[in-house]
């Protein structure tokens, strides 16, 4: 068996500028914050996201200056901070290129990459302003290689199997790493997802390399024994690091809830280029993950800390 853990700061090394990623979760939930912030402090830069949708994590990654890139639908922290102010300030100052699918349509695109097809169709936004040549921003880039970008955005066809009409085709998403953040992975690499596994597994088999970061490193042994529950089979994970807490301040399903106050401090603060380094200095920058913890406190974490039975924080206070 090849031993396949490596530790944090490894795994950010493996991960070279230029990369193109993509990510385990959705929205405040599983994202691989841990990882993220030691990609910020070894200064990673000319990144490509490619999501189905982004969080906390993108807005990271955005405001330090790492992403050149952008595709997917959507970005924010939900109700601790709509949308994602970093992106939209790069954005505006034209630092950052945007590409813009629809939902579905990233999902579709996951399916495909994760099946081996070079392409989806669907007619998911059709006769919405998505499809409009003049928000083709790669193309208008000059950055459709058709290698891992591309040759076109869209191509439209007509259905020549049933008569269905109208069909988008949509490409497969091409990802060089993926960066997952789980419960359990076992010793060898199987991960197994508790709670909403969204397009984890879609997201590990499109990637040509998966870096599973988990909160414990379980036996092979213990996760056979209930086969059903796993949601990754070792073979498609290359690399695995054990970091508890590794997903604040986003949440991890039955071990500890969203930081809410966290990420609402963190959008606030962040809306300038000012602010988020600011931000940056005092919780990334000249942290490890273990000082970045003390730093939050142990109080703080023991009060986002689930419930086993109930699955969520019950010290938690909410709906003030």
């Amino acid at each position: 068996m090849n031993d396949k853990r490596i530790t944090l700061q490894q795994a950010a090394e493996i991960i070279k500028d230029g990369a193109s990623l993509t990510f385990s979760g959705f929205t405040i939930w599983r994202r691989p914050m841990a990882i993220v912030c030691e990609l910020i402090r070894q200064q990673r830069r000319n990144l490509h996201l490619i999501e189905v949708q982004g969080g906390p994590h993108t807005e990271f990654l955005v405001g330090a200056g790492c992403v050149d890139i952008w595709e997917s639908c959507w970005v924010g922290h939900e109700l601790y901070g709509k949308y994602g102010a970093n992106l939209s300030r790069k954005v505006g100052a034209k630092e950052i290129i945007v590409e813009d699918y629809s939902h579905a349509e990233m999902m579709f695109r996951f399916a495909a990459g994760a099946s081996g097809a070079p392409y989806a169709a669907t007619q998911t936004s059709l006769g919405t302003d998505i499809h409009n040549p003049a928000y083709d921003m790669l193309g208008l880039a000059g950055k459709r290689d058709g290698q891992r970008i591309a040759k076109h955005k869209y191509v439209f066809s007509d259905d020549p199997f049933y008569g269905a009409g109208a069909q988008v085709l949509v490409p497969a998403a091409k990802v060089d790493i993926a960066v997952m953040c789980v419960q359990q992975v076992g010793e060898e690499g199987t991960v197994r997802v508790n709670g909403q596994y969204y397009s984890d597994p879609e997201a590990a088999r499109t990637a040509d390399l998966t870096i599973v970061m988990a909160e414990e490193i379980v036996p092979e042994e213990y996760l056979r024994r209930n086969a059903d529950q796993n949601t990754i089979a070792s073979f498609e994970v290359d690399h695995i690091v054990e970091c508890p807490f590794g997903a604040h301040p986003t949440g991890m399903f039955g071990r500890y809830d969203v930081d809410g106050a966290f990420l609402k401090d963190f959008y606030a603060r962040t809306r300038s280029q000012e602010g988020f380094d600011a931000f940056a200095k005092e919780w990334i920058h000249g942290l490890d993950n273990l000082s970045y913890l003390e730093k939050l406190g142990w109080g703080r974490m023991l009060n986002l800390k689930a419930n086993t039975a109930l699955n969520y924080s019950t010290s938690v206070k909410r709906g003030q």
